[in-house]
């Protein structure tokens, strides 16, 4: 079996001092070396995240992989390899259609056999699943403070905040001018002529500009 290996680290300093580079370089060699298996070279990303995929080293890998110039890619941990679930999911399809086996160290993964892709497609469901939980904590976090009066973001037009930085308070000027498009909405105006409106009025909007933009009434409504 002929493998390349892959290293990579994040920060400059890490890099300078290729220590890190050097561990990683040492275990997948003593790896291949217990193994039998025939390393041709270990490439490096060095000053690299792993959010995405635009490094030159795992670049390279990735048409080798694609040529199927070699039989497996070694790894010490997968997060050398990507953070991302998309770009796991990637990888997962590519190595499955092309056949490399992607081994990890330390993860125990060897995709060239049933059970090593297992336990790959178990871990790209477990970060799927933790990123979607995290995005619904945040989602209902936001919801709650919507609701307790709270800011979330930008402070909304109809409101200004409080001196503790936190709560929202009701500016009225401003709440008249989300009555009055109210009203128009409701009588089938739409967001174009209830700009205008406000314009020939010489309501301004948050940012103090006497222009309205069809698309923030739009906004506004959806915020009612």
């Amino acid at each position: 079996m002929k493998a390349i290996g892959y290293v990579r680290v994040s920060t400059q300093e890490q890099a300078e001092s290729g220590l890190s580079l050097s561990y990683q370089g040492a275990k997948i060699r003593s790896y291949c070396e217990a193994l039998d298996i025939e390393l041709l070279d270990v490439v490096a990303d060095a000053g690299f995240s792993a959010k995405s995929m635009n490094r030159p080293a795992m670049q390279g890998v990735l048409k080798m992989i694609e040529r199927k110039e070699v039989d497996a890619v070694v790894i010490l941990k997968l997060d050398r390899l990507t953070r991302s679930v998309k770009d796991l999911g990637f990888i997962t399809e590519l190595i499955n259609k092309t056949g490399v086996a992607l081994v990890s160290v330390q993860d125990s993964i060897n995709t060239s056999t049933a059970a090593g892709r297992l336990v790959l497609n178990v871990l790209g469901s477990v970060a799927q699943w933790e990123r979607e939980s995290n995005g619904e904590r945040v989602k209902a976090a936001m919801s709650v403070k919507k609701a307790n009066g709270q800011r979330v973001g930008d402070v909304p037009y109809g409101f200004e905040l409080a001196d503790d930085g936190v709560n929202l308070l009701p500016v009225q000027h401003e709440q008249d001018t989300l009555e009055l498009i109210r009203e128009l909405r409701a009588k089938g105006t739409s967001y174009r002529k209830i700009a205008s409106e406000l314009e020939a009025r010489g309501i301004e909007t948050k940012k103090g500009r006497g222009t309205w933009q069809p698309k923030t009434i739009l906004n506004l409504c959806k915020g009612a």
